[in-house]
């Protein structure tokens, strides 16, 4: 048989047979890479450490976790009681892990607002008061009397407060307001020392762990992420801006940063860079870039050098978690997760920085709906250290339906 099919000329290959040749070559070569780093990372299965609907509580939302000195994990959470909305009957609730979180014990109630709002918890591990040589655990958490808008339109207060352990986390001391401290409210009617000319209403602790200095000038000094809204709402929710309170004498006084200059500026986590630096890294609640907005600072967080979307954190207005992992002079090696999609709760990724956050070089995938899936899949996660190049976990899976734990390794 003879056959009729003529060689391709070069002249006959167009330039749309070229785009098509290079974007194969493209994804394969994506792919490629994905299984590369898939082969240099572990992670463990997901276990179940809060589900909705159990234990008295209709919802589970917003983890924070950390590790204590003797290595056990405490993962906390709000419980909301009657429904899953961000306002109502709001506990905050805790379990422990004593084998790096493949169980974990019984739920325990932390902290409580009658039958209002107690919530944004954010744990850190205070190692550097002689007082306390076996370490002492700070609780920061936020109290609400009426649901965000109506705070936004100042028709309502969210307070801060912290409670302290000193037997990692079996017992709890009574909570201190530090309110007047960290909070700039104009609600003299309530408390004649919240008379503040700045007027701010709504208000929130990061939500994850809070951080301390381990290194450096500023070691010691106690640093919790927040941010807050100023006066009336505005349009696309620029009356938010993020900010920062810290503590250098272990939680007896505590300072404000100053207002990160990027209005839409939400809810925040932070971590410590070398030298002494800083970074803070915010959700846009504005929506127009869908992109972490990234704060440094060269003096421990008292002040902002500068502020900016990193484009390689895609965020679709969603929570995100910043976690120093190893201290190095040449730069920190940074571990961050979110939900990276642009869209929607989904694919919750963790990047790994070796210079101090500059870039992302090292990215997994940990969890990411099945293709057809719908609605909010992945959503908001903290990260605790385990190891030099370990990671545990803690996130929002399924619909909300779980605060599930795993573990991550990478060489």
């Amino acid at each position: 048989m003879i056959s009729t099919n003529k060689p391709t000329s070069a002249a006959s290959i167009t330039p749309k047979d070229v785009a098509v040749k290079r974007y194969s070559m493209k994804k394969t070569i994506a792919t490629l890479l994905s299984l590369f780093l898939f082969l240099f990372c572990f992670c463990q299965e997901k276990v179940p450490v809060f589900v909705s609907g159990t234990d008295g509580y209709k919802s589970y939302r917003i983890p924070a976790i950390v590790a204590l000195p003797n290595n056990d994990l405490l993962a906390f959470c709000e419980g909301r009681v009657n429904n899953a909305g961000d306002f109502g009957h709001v506990n905050i609730v805790m379990k422990r892990s004593t084998d790096g979180g493949k169980t974990w014990d019984s739920l325990h109630v932390v902290a409580e607002n009658g039958d209002l709002q107690a919530g944004n918890a954010a744990p850190v591990v205070d190692m550097t008061d002689p007082a306390y040589p076996a370490g002492r655990i700070f609780l920061f958490y936020n109290t609400g009397n009426n649901n965000e808008g109506e705070v936004r339109k100042g028709n309502g207060l969210r307070e801060a407060w912290y409670k302290t352990s000193v037997d990692n986390g079996r017992t709890w001391s009574e909570a201190v307001n530090i309110t007047a401290q960290v909070h700039r409210p104009k609600q003299p009617r309530i408390n004649p020392a919240y008379n503040f000319s700045e007027d701010w209403r709504g208000y929130a602790n990061t939500p994850g762990h809070a951080m301390q200095f381990q290194t450096g000038k500023y070691k010691g000094r106690i640093f919790v992420a927040a941010n807050h809204s100023a006066g009336d709402p505005q349009k696309q929710f620029a009356d938010y801006e993020a900010h920062g309170y810290y503590s250098d004498d272990h939680g007896k006084t505590f300072h404000l940063s100053t207002t990160v200059a990027m209005p839409g500026s939400n809810e925040s986590t932070a971590a410590e860079l070398s030298h002494s630096g800083l970074m803070m890294n915010s959700r846009n609640q504005k929506g127009d870039v869908r992109a972490r907005i990234v704060s440094v600072s060269s003096n421990g967080g008292a002040t902002w050098d500068s502020s900016y979307f990193d484009q390689t954190l895609i965020d679709p207005v969603n929570e995100g978690s910043l976690l120093t992992v190893r201290y190095k002079k040449r730069g920190n090696t940074l571990a961050f997760c979110n939900a990276a999609d642009t869209k929607r709760r989904d694919n919750l990724t963790l990047r790994i920085s070796d210079d101090d956050g500059k870039t992302w070089k090292k990215s997994f995938v940990i969890d990411k709906s099945a293709d057809g899936t719908k609605g909010d899949w992945t959503a908001y996660a903290d990260l605790v250290k385990l190891g030099k190049k370990k990671v545990g976990v803690l996130y929002e899976r399924d619909g909300y339906k779980q605060i599930v734990f795993t573990v991550v390794k990478w060489k």
